[in-house]
């Protein structure tokens, strides 16, 4: 029974990885980020992080939350974040002077960041997302105390802008912003939480 329990969990969490990867696929070909469209999450697939999946799926929700709820923590998602610099974890560190320090992303990181809580919004709420769902989770888990300033401002505005104007709307102001970064992307020091 076990040995078919994982190829059934293996089949299903090889679907949804899929599913989420070709869905960040589309929406950051339509704000241009075309490149890091084709790259996104490729550790996903990994043995360190697709058994994870295959060991905790349940299919709506990550299988990382499950795991950091059995063992406390999740390898499978420090294997992650320290892979893809599209999670705002990639970018903060600890110093013994100053604490937690966040260094402000990149604009084309904080892009493929909104497609894809876009995509994981859509795909594990099904029927039930609407374009309010990816701030709703944002705001849930409080994830901004972590954020650099500058990168927190323009999440939120991009998922508040979601939420009021829409995916088609904020996919093109995303385009466009992409093609003016000196609105976002001026040098700055890191800044102490």
């Amino acid at each position: 029974m076990r040995p078919l329990f994982y190829a059934k969990n293996a089949i299903q969490h090889f679907c949804t990885i899929t599913k989420h990867k070709l869905t960040v696929m589309d929406l950051c070909f339509k704000v241009g980020l075309i490149r890091q469209g084709l790259a996104h999450d490729l550790s996903k697939y990994s043995p360190t992080e697709f058994m994870t999946g295959v060991r905790y799926f349940q299919g709506v929700r990550s299988p990382n939350a499950a795991e950091r709820q059995e063992l406390g923590y999740s390898r499978s998602w420090l294997h992650h974040k320290g892979r893809n610099r599209h999670h705002y974890e990639y970018w903060v560190d600890v110093d013994k002077k100053r604490g937690w320090v966040s260094l402000k992303m990149p604009l084309r990181f904080v892009l493929e960041m909104v497609c894809d809580r876009i995509a994981a919004s859509k795909v594990y709420s099904g029927q039930d997302y609407t374009d309010a769902v990816p701030l709703g989770y944002y705001l849930s888990k409080q994830e901004g105390r972590l954020l650099h300033p500058e990168t927190r401002a323009l999440l939120e505005k991009l998922l508040y802008m979601l939420r009021d104007k829409g995916e088609h709307y904020t996919l093109g102001y995303m385009r466009w912003l992409r093609r003016h970064p000196a609105l976002y992307e001026r040098r700055e020091q890191p800044v102490r939480q």
